[in-house]
Order: C-alpha cells, then sequence, then structure tokens
C-alpha cells in the first residue's frame, strides 16, 4: 500500500527522443527527504554502470518509515530513461520480501514478482497501449524538457494510467526559503507535485491526496 502511494506521489514525466545519453542522468547527486507524517528518503544516481553484460542507469533509492524499510536499485536505458529492472528489498518488523519488476518497453508491458524467503509467492503483468515508467525515475525526466508551457499535459502509466499537467508556475517554500516551481497535477486527482524552476530541475516537494508528502531536505553533486 506504502509503495502504490509513493508510486502515485511521483507521477510525472517527460519522455524525448534524443540520441545523445538520456539527459536525466547526474552521477554523483544525491537527494533527500522528509517524508510527512514520519520518515526519510534518498535518492542516489549512480550513473552509467554495467548490468548483466549491458551498460544501464542505476539509481537507489531508500525509503524508511516506522516499521518499514524499502531499497530499490532501479536499472534503465541510458539512451531513454526507460525503466528495464527494478530490484526492490523491502523489509517489515517481522518479515522480508524482495521484489522484481521486469519493463519491456518494446512491447508495453510490465512484470512484477514477489518472493519471500526465496519462493515466488505473487506475479502480477501488465499491458498497455503505451510503455511503463518507474515512479521514482519520472520526475527527472522534466530535466530533458527545453521549453514547459503552462499547459502542458502527457498520459502516464505506473502501472495506473494518469494525466499530468503542469498547472502554473509558483513560489513553494523549501529548506525555509520561496523559490519558483512548475507545479504539476494529476487526473484522476492523486497528487501534487513541485519541480524547481532553474538549471536543476529538482524535485522539491510531493503532496498527496491521502496525506502523504515528501519535502525536499538537502541535495548535493559530487564533483
Amino acid at each position: 500500500m506504502l509503495k502504490k502511494i509513493t508510486g502515485i506521489l511521483l507521477a510525472v514525466l517527460w519522455v524525448f527522443s534524443c540520441t545523445t545519453a538520456f539527459a536525466g542522468i547526474s552521477k554523483g547527486e544525491k537527494i533527500t527527504y522528509a517524508i510527512s507524517p514520519a520518515g526519510t528518503a534518498e535518492y542516489n544516481d549512480m550513473g552509467v554502470v554495467d548490468y548483466k553484460g549491458k551498460k544501464l542507469w542505476l539509481v537507489t533509492f531508500l525509503t524508511k518509515v516506522p516499521g518499514f524499510r524499502d531499497l530499490e536499485k532501479i536499472y534503465a536505458d541510458p539512451q531513454t530513461g526507460l525503466p528495464l529492472t527494478v530490484e526492490r528489498y523491502i523489509q517489515w518488523p517481522l518479515s522480508k520480501e524482495f521484489l522484481i519488476e521486469e519493463y519491456d518497453p518494446a512491447n508495453n508491458s510490465q512484470v512484477t514478482r514477489r518472493f519471500v524467503k526465496d519462493k515466488l509467492t505473487d506475479e502480477y503483468r501488465y499491458k498497455s497501449n503505451g510503455p511503463y515508467y518507474n515512479s521514482i525515475l519520472l520526475p527527472f525526466y522534466l530535466r530533458g524538457v527545453k521549453d514547459l508551457n503552462i499547459g502542458w499535459s502527457m498520459v502516464v502509466r505506473v502501472p495506473d494510467e494518469f494525466t499530468v499537467t503542469l498547472e502554473n508556475v509558483e513560489d513553494i517554500k523549501v529548506q525555509g526559503k520561496k523559490i519558483a516551481a512548475y507545479h504539476f497535477t494529476s487526473k484522476p486527482d492523486k497528487f501534487q507535485i513541485w519541480i524547481s524552476k532553474d538549471e536543476n530541475l529538482l524535485p522539491v516537494a510531493i503532496k498527496g491526496t491521502v496525506g502523504y508528502s515528501m519535502f525536499m531536505r538537502s541535495h548535493s553533486l559530487e564533483k
């Protein structure tokens, strides 16, 4: 349930065609978030790595709230930013789970498998008329947008389908300071998200309609 909420909150993206590496990659970048009502999250861009004989973009995302810990290793195509494999290591107070998500952008499909004590317990298959995206990576697609205009929108699948719209540009308070940010909304109405209107295009705040929110606490980039 928590993961589903997180996915909804982060459902914003922009996919663009290009012949160079995906513009969202910023190796060494680290972003930490405070989760309301309680908890923290940490995003780390590991750059392009070797994974099963392929060069893939690796991002890790660690979520910690009372009674729950979720480490995600997200492997994506460095040219398009589309997810290919996600490994999730989940810990509850009395149990552990391992989930693996396999994406097939060419066939617009996704398979999620859940393991408990190395035993397959659940399998979920999704098929649509467009590619599926990983919710954690979605805000970082915005770094490829050259000109964002009010009213911009597109359909996303994570795996539920949403229409994401750039509602306006407004000031939001982050780390005690007001900054200008792109304000996105979704239809159905499940989240709002703010991306800093500067050269970094940082996802600085995400608010859900169910009382679950994230606010950027720190940002760093290793040189």
